[in-house]
């Protein structure tokens, strides 16, 4: 039977409902509500999990059908409740507070168009669903809210090659994961495909099929790419039988139809187990360990203002770090220097990548327009992975400006070596990222030699005006942050903590930095299949 049929996700999505109807920021199926404080001056759960995303909600899902007892931490607010302009989330084209996690101003990955400041907005400061934290030479899109990255993400569900997960995970067995793993995780996520016969003769998708036929003419391979939107609905979008999301500029700032995020999928699955509950606002800012073997958290309740209204401990035997490779690495390292939790491993903190990301632009020709009408749910990609001497896998990216521009616009990824480290630093309380700007170099000149062959065959040339700097690549941010608590490494080889009983990775950061396609699959498939054996081995619960 489906997840989404079954008694126990219709009753997740109900205690969602009611949670937004109601503002609360404690969200439970009535049988799993914690006690509303204990006697005792901590909090306690069997089990906590810091963080939504993917692997912090396979982590709740499978702990809470387990019959453990789990607390959901977290930082972001809940996305259910509509505001009095009727969405959930506001416009792409016309963003407002609900847009940007405390900012003044939007900062959207395109920085101008015809070299004009025309894209970001200011807005009021609110925790809004977007945030791009910033070190000196590289900034991270990260999703905020229940749900995490999914909430902000393209949905593309893609599989690495097989080859290269075996070269950066060696220690995993990969049969067991494109076996079982994998295919568990694209279940569980709903993972579908758009329809060839609707692809080839839909207007919403003529930018990529421009794209395509540019990668053609240079002897490129092209490749559908699955993704968590559900094309049924945005079938019916085009038909104007239902709502428009994908097909009306919706993606970057959160979709408020026909998207699959984990709200909807792992975590209500999750919450209709009776078993977990979610608190949102909630910040966790340290993490010790008592001599009894339990771990404590130092937890921040925020409210929509960022004042920290309320400051808690809470207590677990077992803790599930999900706040994704930014949150988890920091999480780990202020620990670790701070000495509540001594003797860390050393390699807490390294192996951090940017999966090669970057973003370019082509102008096409006037006679290959690319379309007014662009739905924002990318479905194609150029493959040219299994190229020995310049591996790319490059999104056919949308751009629904609403207008024809003749742009193609596509985030590529390429096969970087780059790493770098997080170091703790006192003075602010942070991790900083000492990432430099030369290390982009080789992802730069990859990304320019797979366009510079698309570029000559078609006659075309790239876009500067839409990154800043007169700039055709933008190569100082980046969706897919993996790294820093490296699987194998700063963990055992499913995600333990090194010399802490009881303690987890599982998220993004136990990938070293690099997996050639959109993470989120492997992300999930890797927690699920460590998830399997920490309930078999570990005696979470008990």
């Amino acid at each position: 039977m489906t997840p989404y049929l079954t008694r126990r996700h219709f009753l997740g999505l109900a205690a969602l409902q009611t949670a937004a109807a109601l503002g609360l920021t404690r969200i439970a199926a009535p049988a799993a509500a914690l006690p509303s404080r204990p006697a005792a001056p901590t909090d306690y759960a069997p089990a906590v999990v810091v963080g939504s995303g993917y692997g912090a909600a396979v982590a709740a899902l499978r702990l809470g059908e387990a019959g453990v007892r789990t607390l959901v931490l977290e930082m972001g607010r809940l996305w259910h409740e509509p505001a009095p302009d009727g969405r959930i989330f506001c416009s792409t084209r016309s963003p407002d507070r609900r847009s940007m996690w405390f900012r003044t101003r939007t900062e959207a990955p395109l920085a101008t168009f015809l070299w004009l400041d025309v894209v970001n907005r200011d807005i009021d400061p609110y925790p809004g669903v977007l945030d791009r934290v910033r070190f000196d030479a590289m900034s991270v899109y990260v999703g905020r809210g229940v749900g995490g990255g999914s909430l902000v993400n393209g949905g593309m569900a893609v599989t690495p090659s097989r080859a290269y997960f075996s070269e950066v995970l060696p220690h995993v067995d990969a049969a067991e994961m494109y076996d079982t793993y994998f295919p568990l995780a694209e279940r569980t996520l709903g993972v579908n495909t758009v329809p060839p016969d609707w692809f080839e003769s839909t207007p919403w998708y003529r930018f990529a099929r421009v794209s395509r036929t540019h990668a053609h003419r240079t002897g490129l391979r092209t490749t559908f790419v699955p993704n968590v939107y559900d094309f049924a609905y945005m079938r019916r979008e085009d038909a104007g039988e239902v709502t428009r999301s994908a097909l009306d500029g919706e993606v970057i700032y959160g979709n408020n139809h026909g998207k699959r995020t984990l709200d909807r999928t792992y975590l209500a699955d999750a919450l209709g187990t009776g078993r977990v509950t979610i608190e949102t606002l909630c910040r966790v800012k340290a993490i010790r360990r008592e001599p009894d073997g339990r771990y404590v958290l130092t937890a921040e309740r925020i409210d929509e203002t960022g004042q920290v209204i309320e400051t808690r401990e809470i207590g677990c035997r077992h803790l599930f770090l999900g706040a994704g490779s930014l949150g988890t690495t920091e999480l780990l390292l202020r620990a670790r220097e701070t000495g509540t939790l001594p003797g860390l491993d050393p390699r807490i903190g390294t192996g951090w990548g940017t999966n090669g990301n970057i973003m370019t632009a082509r102008a096409n020709h006037i006679w290959d327009t690319t379309g007014a009408q662009q739905s924002t749910i990318p479905t194609l990609a150029i493959d040219d992975w299994s190229n020995p001497d310049n591996p790319v896998f490059a999104e056919i990216a949308p751009l629904p400006m609403g207008f024809e521009h003749w742009i193609s616009l596509y985030l590529a990824i390429t096969r970087s070596r780059e790493r770098a480290t997080f170091t703790y630093d006192s003075a602010t309380d942070r991790a900083l990222l000492n990432w430099r700007r030369e290390q982009n170099e080789p992802s730069v000149a990859a990304a320019k030699k797979l366009f510079d062959r698309i570029n000559w065959r078609n006659a075309t040339v790239y876009r500067h005006d839409l990154f800043g700097g007169n700039r055709a690549f933008a190569d100082d941010f980046c969706y897919h942050p993996l790294g820093g608590c490296v699987l194998g490494e700063a963990t055992d080889d499913y995600g333990r903590v090194r010399g802490h009983p009881g303690l987890y990775v599982t998220d993004g950061s136990l990938i070293p930095g690099s997996i050639g396609v959109n993470p989120f699959v492997t992300i999930t498939a890797l927690a699920e299949r460590n998830l399997a054996r920490v309930l078999a081995e570990d005696g979470v619960g008990s």
